[in-house]
């Protein structure tokens, strides 16, 4: 999984894999923290500075909704995105662009994300930004439940009823196998986000402090 940010979180990178680059590139891929759901407003506002390249992967898929079935767009990392610039001169302006909250360091390491990393991730969200997620499923599909008492659960889908907009699906659960009837707006495809993960062998720093 491309990791981008503090240790301690699941989605986030490890800090034990950082290793100290002497000669880092004129410019680098930087992991940047958003301020909550402000992802694009970042974004938008890094792409103004000439100097900097943004990368905000994004999914859209069909939630449901007060009104029924909607589309909605947002970033495959929540509160991050990518950017590529030159680290002495453009990190202070980057640190302070409207809706950042932080290019991800620790201390004063300024870890970075391996181009090829990057390219991989590209290449898995069929080289543009915005990835459409169909909301099908099939019999023996692997997915994960979303909402109601057994939120968290993995599952396989067992049968489809679209009349019905229900999906039966196979849980464990005390020791034992149950078939259970959900809405399909209760569950989530695995496959999803799964085959966009891009893993990143190792991450790259460069050490220095900000002047």
């Amino acid at each position: 999984m491309l990791s981008c940010a503090a240790p301690s979180r699941d989605s986030y990178g490890d800090a034990s894999v950082l290793f100290e680059q002497s000669a880092p590139d004129p410019t680098s891929w930087f992991c940047v923290r958003t301020h909550p759901k402000h992802e694009h407003i970042a974004a938008a506002q890094l792409r103004q500075e000439s100097d900097v390249e943004v990368f905000l992967p994004r999914v859209k898929y069909r939630r449901r909704t007060r009104s029924g079935l909607a589309w909605v767009s947002e970033a495959l990392f929540r509160d991050y995105l990518f950017a590529r610039f030159e680290w002495q001169s453009a990190l202070r302006r980057v640190r302070h662009a409207r809706s950042v909250r932080e290019v991800v360091h620790f201390g004063d390491r300024w870890p970075t994300v391996p181009a090829q990393a990057i390219s991989q991730l590209r290449a898995a969200m069929g080289n543009t930004e915005l990835r459409l997620i169909e909301g099908g499923l099939q019999p023996g599909d692997a997915v994960q439940i979303a909402e109601g008492a057994f939120c968290g659960l993995e599952a396989v889908v067992t049968r489809v009823m679209p009349a019905k907009d229900r999906v039966a699906v196979l849980i464990e659960f005390l020791g034992r196998q149950t078939t259970i009837e959900l809405g399909r707006e209760q569950l989530s495809h695995s496959a999803d986000r799964e085959s966009l993960r891009v893993r990143v062998p190792v991450w790259e720093s460069v050490e220095g402090r900000v002047l």
